[in-house]
């Protein structure tokens, strides 16, 4: 009768499928149990192998553990158990057992390499970098070496660096499908959009079936304004992984941008049916029911990003521009307010305001590239006075007075901002409040004098305005 070592010999060689490769680990722990260690220690030291190949981490770590009782100062063995910790991210763990297994055999770069792994997920950087020049010193070509240098300055987003490292990892092997994906990705942000897709088109040559490759493929053409070419990607992609939301949603994207507004809306919806919690697919939705003429439904999936997102500006400007066009101006307005405040720390965000009391387009709106004509609200004194003055022109005292005070806190003397507050206060009857915003803004600036009582002639004969006249001689 065969024994199970004698039946597996040549393993190196073999192929196993699943049933054999349990039906190893089975004769393996047997001969633990039965203290059997030393007599088939290479047998069992194959298997553990096997088990990191086909990532069976469990059962590779107690075989690994149990040789290291009769075989502490295997170098292997603790690389062995360093891989499998780091695949459960047991990282410190992993970390320490990389460390004796150097301390055993100190130029064994795979070690080395595996080590770099457990502290770049420990945050130590720099000891990662100093582990993998540390391999490459040692052996200057070395694939892993190289690439998990270009990952490492991928994740500081150093891309540059990155490049280089991956550039010279495909050099030493043109076959190393995670190089050119990472090259791909490296590429793209760096705006080097045709290296990108070379760099994709290599990998999808060796993962042909790789969803995410094909999804990332298509993003590029997306940046490049190739619509046909996106669509084709993300079909591709989701014929893979037809659960893949992100991928519907860049389709929507893209059939939208080619016209295909019926095959967007179905792009959105589907990604939203998958990822019912994502914001971006509802406004998508509401954008192209919006595109429609069909604003109820537009309002109705605006609605629900703000829902699952309250800060979610964007969205907010774009309900309150179909609220305004149903002749819904409160709602509007409140819409507009909450977004202006949402985003006050914004570098630029389009406002709705052209120096008149009509909102400029969505499109303007949404942009943030706006011609210099449309008020950007970058969070200065003169766009928070204009919105202030806006929301008094409407009556809307209450947001004219969080615009009007927020002018203060750039230009606590700014003479038109008191005076526009003081006519605020005298609207909500906050009478002594609005009289000394009114004595401040003449003193500053006794002009204004003139110009108020133009815009109330019948001021004149008020013995309240004669007393402050009077104050301020």
């Amino acid at each position: 009768m065969n024994t199970p070592e004698e039946f597996f010999e040549n393993s190196s060689n073999f192929e196993f499928d699943k049933n054999e490769i349990q039906s190893r680990i089975a004769s393996c722990k047997s001969y633990v149990e039965e203290g059997k260690l030393f007599a088939f220690h290479e047998f069992i030291e194959e298997t553990i192998q096997i088990c990191i190949e086909h990532e069976i981490i469990d059962d590779g770590l107690l075989l690994t553990e149990a040789l290291l009782e009769t075989a502490p100062y295997n170098s292997e063995l603790w690389q062995y158990k360093g891989i499998f910790l780091n695949n459960i991210f047991e990282f410190e763990l992993a970390y320490e057992a990389f460390n004796k297994a150097l301390s055993l055999n100190p130029s064994d770069v795979e070690t080395i390499i595996n080590k770099s792994v457990s502290e770049e997920n420990l945050g130590f950087l720099d000891e990662a970098e100093e582990s993998l020049e540390k391999a490459l010193s040692l052996d200057p070509n070395n694939e892993d070496a190289l690439f998990s240098l270009g990952v490492l300055y991928e994740r500081k987003e150093e891309f540059d660096i990155s490049i280089y490292y991956l550039e010279r990892t495909v050099e030493a092997d043109p076959d190393y499908p995670e190089a050119w994906y990472e090259l791909g990705y490296c590429y793209e942000s760096v705006d080097e959009l045709d290296k990108a897709l070379y760099a994709y088109n290599k990998y999808l040559e060796l993962e042909p079936y790789s969803a995410t490759g094909l999804y990332n493929k298509g993003i590029v053409f997306l940046r490049k304004n190739e619509f046909t070419e996106a669509t084709n990607c993300f079909e591709l992609s989701i014929a893979i992984k037809e659960d893949f939301s992100s991928a519907w949603f860049n389709l929507g994207v893209a059939t939208a941008n080619q016209g295909n507004l019926t095959k967007a809306l179905e792009s959105f919806t589907k990604a939203a049916e998958i990822d019912p919690y994502d914001e971006s697919a509802f406004f998508n939705i509401g954008q192209t029911y919006e595109d429609l003429e069909n604003p109820g439904l537009a309002i109705e999936n605006y609605t629900r990003a703000i829902d699952l997102d309250a800060d979610y500006y964007e969205a907010l400007l774009a309900r309150g521009y179909c609220l305004y066009n149903l002749g819904k101006y409160d709602m509007a307005l409140s819409d507009f307010s909450k977004a202006i405040q949402i985003a006050d720390d914004s570098s630029a965000v389009s406002w709705f305001l052209e120096g008149s009391d009509e909102p400029v387009s969505k499109e303007d709106i949404l942009n943030e590239e706006t011609e210099p004509s449309i008020v950007i609200l970058e969070n200065t004194l003169e766009n928070w006075s204009k919105l202030a003055r806006f929301y008094l022109e409407k009556s809307d005292y209450e947001n004219a007075l969080m615009a009007f005070n927020k002018c203060l806190t750039f230009k606590s003397d700014d003479a038109d901002v008191l005076y526009g507050l003081s006519k605020v206060k005298f609207a909500l009857n906050k009478t002594d409040e609005a009289v000394e915003h009114l004595k401040s803004a003449f003193s500053f600036e006794p002009e204004l004098k003139t110009r108020f009582e133009k815009e109330y002639p019948d001021i004149k004969s008020s013995k309240l305005y004669q007393k402050i006249v009077e104050e301020k001689k």
